[in-house]
């Protein structure tokens, strides 16, 4: 049984690990190496974090996929013993509340979040544990997962949490896992996606964007959700020129395609990487 315990410990470590790695690596190589150039324009800051700071990224990241191995792993020996929710079939109270209950697990979590992390800038506990987080004034999707180990164990609890409070079949929590983890690249991915008017939108803007984490992370204490904009909306903890950020970003990307489009029609000027770096003001 202990060797089936390690065994089964040793796969769950490595499936965080890689799934970390896939979303954050993909992320990074894309937007960060390998098409760098062309979407440099949508950089919501523009300057790129030394090396030192993605280093230190990926380290406190490696100390966390330990901790967050350690309590899911406690939580799938509680779920075995029938002590959690879980429950098989998939289909035992309908697909409906199949789905259902991953809608219920994000919207518990964004709650969690929102209301942990605004804990987490406590003064006591930003110097002991949060500080780590917000070393990444510029972030990058190694972010995501740097958190002091305090807050590692904070961030993981939510998974015990929904084991003991939603019935759930063990797939949608693995389901949930991915578009958290998803979601929480994109907030530090540093890179602005979404379309023009998208966050003052009056269906959309209850969705939270990049620019709204990046924001957060470079003036600290505002923007503290995660998925969606209501608890900032609702406590007033939006920074108050969050909608014009994002316009300006948005503005700042449609002006880097203009640049870019008009270095192309002139006939013999290659469009450099500095040529847009220059061209371009910083937001």
């Amino acid at each position: 049984m202990e060797n089936l315990l390690s065994y089964d410990t040793l796969k769950l470590l490595l499936n965080i690990s890689s799934r970390y790695l896939v979303f954050t690596g993909t992320f990074y190589l894309f937007f960060y190496v390998w098409r760098k150039k062309r979407y440099w324009y949508s950089k919501i800051q523009q300057r790129y974090p030394e090396k030192k700071h993605i280093i230190r990224e990926i380290t406190y990241s490696f100390f966390t996929v330990l901790i967050f191995g350690a309590i899911i792993m406690l939580t799938v020996i509680a779920g075995m013993k029938g002590l959690t929710l879980v429950y098989a079939p998939a289909d035992k109270y309908g697909w409906f509340y199949y789905f259902f209950s991953i809608l219920l697990m994000i919207v518990l979590h964004d709650t969690y979040f929102y209301w942990t992390h605004r804990l987490m800038h406590w003064k006591p506990l930003f110097k002991w544990a949060h500080k780590v987080h917000h070393l990444s004034l510029n972030p990058t999707p190694f972010a995501a997962y740097a958190f002091h180990p305090i807050e590692a164990v904070v961030e993981v609890s939510i998974i015990p949490l929904i084991a003991f409070t939603i019935p759930h079949h063990a797939t949608t929590i693995v389901i949930f896992g991915l578009y958290s983890l998803l979601m929480n690249v994109m907030g530090h991915l540093g890179y602005e996606l979404f379309p023009k008017g998208f966050a003052s939108h009056r269906l959309f803007k209850w969705h939270n964007t990049s620019t709204h984490h990046n924001m957060h992370h470079r003036l600290t204490r505002c923007n503290y959700g995660l998925y969606f904009n209501f608890w900032d909306r609702v406590m007033k903890t939006n920074h108050p020129t969050y909608e014009e950020s994002y316009d300006r970003v948005v503005e700042q990307r449609q002006e880097g395609k203009l640049i870019r489009q008009s270095m192309k029609e002139q006939s013999g000027v290659k469009v450099t990487f500095e040529a847009q770096e220059k061209a371009l003001p910083e937001v």
